[in-house]
């Protein structure tokens, strides 16, 4: 016969043993989230919002909404649909157009305006939101630092690019070495936050390599 007793003491070793497996593989899991930088506000869903409901921000009104589609995590890329509206992309586009000049390069040694010149073939101009009087860039520019959570004293004047048929930017990184540039102040936090006012059936080519940024010594 078969002792009650005896049976439990063999049975609670085995519960014991699965509940530290579980728990070890939760704490795994729990840490990794914690070593990748992730709060788990930020764990990805097919869509989510910075905050609560979801419309473009109109010149004027107050933002209470940015939804977004996490592309990747790393690195990290976000696309947030219709963040400037119709009518504040056309007001920027009427802005620049008299503005664009031939897009220029920052030059590192040995390298001339020259033996450059077919690298990046746009056109552009760097307008501040300080420099427009509609207000247009001022609520675009709010409603990046609350998508972006970084203040606006950081940011750098809008750049406003425009591609035709055939023209690129070829691969590239979007910062500078020091040992390339020279000792520098600061360096970029964020690549970019491009915003693309005219849809193209053709691809325009920024072309940057984000997965060799590790390359990079970051000090911020």
């Amino acid at each position: 016969m078969r002792s009650y007793g005896k049976e439990k003491k063999l049975v609670f070793p085995y519960v014991f043993i699965a509940c530290c497996f579980f728990l070890a593989i939760f704490g795994f899991c729990f840490f990794n989230l914690f070593s990748q930088g992730i709060s788990f506000s930020e764990i990805p869903t097919t869509r989510r919002s910075v905050n609560d409901e979801t419309d473009s921000l109109d010149h004027g009104s107050s933002v209470s909404n940015i939804p977004f589609h996490v592309l990747s995590w790393n690195p990290r890329v976000f696309y947030l649909p219709n963040f400037a509206t119709k009518q504040q992309c056309e007001a920027v586009i009427d802005m620049a157009k008299p503005k664009l000049k031939p897009s220029t390069l920052a030059l590192r040694k040995g390298e001339t305006a020259e033996t450059t010149q077919n690298v990046r073939t746009s056109t552009g101009v760097f307008i501040g939101a300080d420099e427009d009087e509609s207000g247009v860039l001022a609520a675009i520019e709010e409603k990046i630092a609350l998508a972006t959570r970084f203040p606006k004293d950081y940011y750098e004047s809008f750049n406003i690019l425009r591609y035709q048929l055939g023209q690129k930017y070829d691969s590239h990184y979007d910062a500078f070495h020091s040992a390339e540039y020279g000792p520098l102040i600061s360096q970029r936090v964020s690549r970019d936050f491009p915003i693309v006012l005219i849809e193209c059936r053709r691809r325009w080519r920024d072309d940057v390599p984000i997965r060799e940024w590790e390359k990079y010594e970051w000090k911020i």
